[in-house]
């Protein structure tokens, strides 16, 4: 592998940098996006549950809110706070917790399509690096020099292709989380209209 990287010349080494990126990123996301940390099953019944044996109360809104608890949850206790007011009122505050909560569902996923779109680009900017010293090498007083010429086709060929190979598992998986994301939100807006029509007596469960 380092003679590859040697061989690849020093433009390799900000692919290498956008490849440790992605692949952070990725397993972060991998951890995070799973359903217990965003909405798990049956914190809604749980929740409701809760509501109609004690009301809104402290304990209640402290448990909801906790640190370790799942996103849903400081969407549903939102909601709950305002549980005296309309159903408009009640709608918009839930509303506003679930923008946060998009924005949290999303973090580091510009950042991982940047790096997808960025990385054919990196490679090209290795190829044309490599191409430069090889025609650094075309000297009509010492005639061409086969090391040099060997190594700016190495520095072309292996920097295109490692920037292919950053950025299609990078925009693969990019589009996996973003579709991941939109399936999250809309579970999420579903269960808190429930929530909503629970609290409002429009529906039983």
């Amino acid at each position: 592998m380092l003679s590859i990287i040697e061989a690849a010349g020093w433009p390799i080494w900000l692919l290498i940098v956008a490849s440790i990126l992605a692949v952070g990123i990725i397993f972060e996301r991998f951890w995070s996006l799973r359903t217990t940390l965003v909405a798990p099953h049956g914190l809604l019944k749980d929740v409701v549950q809760d509501y109609r044996q004690n009301g809104v109360n402290e304990a209640l809104l402290k448990k909801l809110l906790d640190p370790n608890a799942p996103l849903m949850a400081r969407v549903y206790a939102s909601g709950l706070k305002n549980v005296g007011s309309t159903r408009e009122v009640m709608k918009e505050s839930i509303e506003e917790a679930g923008r946060a909560a998009s924005i949290e569902l999303e973090r580091f996923l510009t950042l991982l399509g940047t790096i997808a779109a960025l990385s054919p680009l990196l490679g090209l900017f290795g190829t044309v690096i490599g191409m430069i010293e090889i025609f650094g090498a075309q000297n009509p007083a010492t005639g061409n020099n086969p090391a040099v010429l060997a190594h700016g086709i190495s520095v072309a060929l292996y920097n295109t292709a490692f920037g292919i190979l950053v950025a299609v598992p990078s925009m693969g998986f990019y589009r996996h989380f973003r579709a991941r994301v939109d399936q999250l939100l809309v579970e999420m807006e579903q269960q808190a209209i429930k929530l909503v029509e629970i609290v409002h007596g429009e529906r039983r469960n």
